[in-house]
C-alpha cells in the first residue's frame, strides 16, 4: 500500500455574522431542512448548529420566535360591556384572525405572550 499525501492551501473561510444569519434564514424556507442547507453552502451541519448557538448567544439570533406581520383593521365598538371592579383603565383588544377566529385580551398583554397566541389560532 502506497503511502499518499495531500498539499495544498488550508481550506478555511472566514463568515461574518450576516452571512451566518442570512445562510441560517434559508432553514425551513421552501422546505429546505438544515442538511439541505448546509449541502448547499459546502458546510457540516455541525458547523450551522454552532453558528445558531453562537449568534443566539449575542443576541442576534431569536430563540424561535419569528415576528409575525397581522393584518389589523380598526373598527369602532358600540358595544359596552361592564368591566369587573379593579380593572379601570384596562383596554381591552380584539383581534379578528383572517381564518375568522378572534383573541380577546387585556392591553397590558406582553408581545411574547401575544405572539405565542396568534401562532397557536393561526395554526389550528
Amino acid at each position: 500500500m502506497e503511502r499518499l499525501e495531500v498539499l495544498g492551501v488550508e481550506r478555511r473561510r472566514r463568515w461574518s455574522d450576516a452571512a451566518k444569519f442570512e445562510i441560517l434564514s434559508q432553514i425551513k424556507t421552501n422546505g429546505w431542512t438544515l442538511a439541505d442547507v448546509a449541502r448547499r453552502h459546502d458546510l457540516t451541519r455541525q458547523q450551522l448548529y454552532r453558528w445558531r448557538h453562537e449568534l443566539r448567544a449575542k443576541g442576534l439570533l431569536s430563540d424561535g420566535v419569528r415576528d409575525t406581520f397581522v393584518p389589523v383593521e380598526l373598527t369602532v365598538s358600540t358595544e359596552t360591556r361592564p368591566m369587573p371592579i379593579g380593572d379601570a383603565g384596562v383596554a381591552e383588544v380584539t383581534i379578528t384572525l383572517p381564518n375568522g377566529r378572534q383573541l380577546r385580551c387585556r392591553e397590558t398583554i406582553t408581545d411574547v405572550a401575544l405572539i405565542h397566541l396568534l401562532q397557536v389560532l393561526e395554526a389550528s
